[in-house]
């Protein structure tokens, strides 16, 4: 059955036989084939590595030598008419039998170039030699359909130790100028080494002069600076030890000012501590028994005004009530009159048991006061002179003593004798 023939990038697919008047030549792709009355080859395009070997080759000088070179070849696939001629020579052919024929081409043109030419000019200027055979070679493969890719030499050598000769006398040859150049360095370098230490000798003089003289030079300065130092630095401290010794005496003058002045912060404080006693006892004895005094007035008045008020209402009620009523109304007025001033001396007698009553309530809050400071002291120290009672006796009584003389400070406060309110109290009990 007909069908499509392919080959590779680096195939070159040739087709011949029926319908056809030339082959069709197909490098990497497909072709339309008709089986059994056309014939599909292929044809390769890969680079092919070749190694030349001329051994034992006469050179123009007559000296045989063996050259060995690396050349790339390839079947040009992008000339239409190379690849037709590669076709014409090598298909059907085996890689190996086209390598022999481009191998044998390349070899008898190395040979004819290394003929042409010294074994000196073969060694020295390899480059030159190269582009020759390339050259020459180029020009028989491109009618086969082969291009020469690279030709380049790897080895040349000889048997007769030709090469080895030339390597020995330019070696003796370097080393004799290196040998030359050594003794004109080891003399250059001698002839520099005197002059450096010629002038290091010199430079050394000088600078031990430099040396000396500036030596001299920091002495006397030194010497200079160092009694400049001296007189600053007496005087520093001579004017150190007089300003310490003002600081001294104004430390303590600062001193004796701060005494003075905690000493009248003592007198202040404890003039203040007087001033809220006598304001502390004003506050909780005199100012309340005002206090309550003026409270006890206003009540009164209060309760007057309430009864006029009262009695006027009354006496408005009566009167409209005719005047047939007027005589009970008279004799109501009389009885409540006289209620009235029962009640004024009853208010009154009250002020005073009042005030006798919040003197007894506050006698308790005194005699605390007075036993506080006590309870604040860890040692009590007592001296006697043998006639009263000492320890606990003497401290109560002492307590007892300085609240017995409280009704006496109320009555100049109030004018209110409590001790004849007490006994009227218990007279009328």
């Amino acid at each position: 059955m007909p069908g499509f023939v392919t080959c590779g990038p680096n195939e070159a697919l040739v087709v011949s036989g029926c319908c056809l008047l030339n082959p069709t030549i197909v490098p990497g792709g497909r072709v339309f084939v008709w089986p059994l009355i056309q014939r599909a080859q292929k044809l390769t395009l890969n680079t092919m590595t070749l190694t030349i070997e001329s051994p034992k080759v006469y050179t123009q000088q007559g000296v045989p030598i063996s050259v060995t070179g690396i050349a790339q070849v390839k079947i040009q696939g992008q000339n239409m008419e190379m690849l037709r001629s590669a076709c014409e020579q090598f298909l059907g052919k085996t890689t190996k039998q086209i390598m022999n024929i481009a191998k044998e081409t390349l070899e008898g043109h190395q040979r004819a170039i290394m003929c042409t030419m010294s074994v000196e000019e073969i060694y020295k200027d390899r480059k030159k030699f190269s582009k020759q055979v390339f050259e020459v070679a180029s020009s028989d493969l491109i009618n086969m359909g082969i291009t020469v890719v690279s030709y380049t030499i790897k080895d040349i050598n000889d048997d007769q130790g030709y090469l080895k000769s030339l390597g020995m006398a330019r070696t003796a040859q370097v080393k004799r100028d290196a040998r030359i150049g050594e003794a004109e360095a080891r003399r250059d370098s001698q002839i520099k080494e005197a002059l450096a230490e010629e002038e290091r000798m010199a430079a050394r003089y000088v600078n031990d002069t430099e040396i000396a003289k500036a030596q001299r030079d920091f002495e006397l300065k030194k010497a200079a600076y160092d009694m400049e130092v001296n007189t600053k630095k007496a005087e520093s401290d001579l004017a150190f030890n007089l300003q310490a010794a003002k600081t001294r005496q104004k430390i303590k003058e600062e001193q004796m000012q701060v005494k003075v002045i905690e000493r009248a912060q003592e007198i202040q404080v404890q003039e203040q501590e007087i001033l809220r006693k006598e304001k502390e006892l004003e506050a909780t004895v005199r100012r309340p028994a005002e206090a309550e005094k003026y409270r006890l007035e206003k009540l009164a008045e209060a309760n007057r005004n309430r009864v006029i008020m009262e009695a006027e209402a009354e006496a408005e009620a009566i009167r409209l009530r005719g005047e047939a009523e007027a005589f009970a109304v008279e004799a109501k007025a009389k009885a409540e009159a006289e209620q009235m001033a029962k009640k004024a001396d009853a208010f009154k007698e009250y002020r005073e048991a009042a005030m006798v009553d919040m003197v007894l309530d506050t006698l308790p809050k005194i005699a605390a006061e007075v036993a506080a400071p006590l309870t604040q002291c860890n040692k009590v120290v007592m001296v006697s002179d043998g006639k009263s009672d000492i320890g606990a006796a003497r401290l109560t009584g002492e307590v007892l003593d300085i609240i017995a003389k409280v009704p006496h400070v109320v009555t100049k406060l109030t004018g209110v004798n409590i001790t004849n309110s007490l006994k009227i109290a218990q007279a009328t009990m």
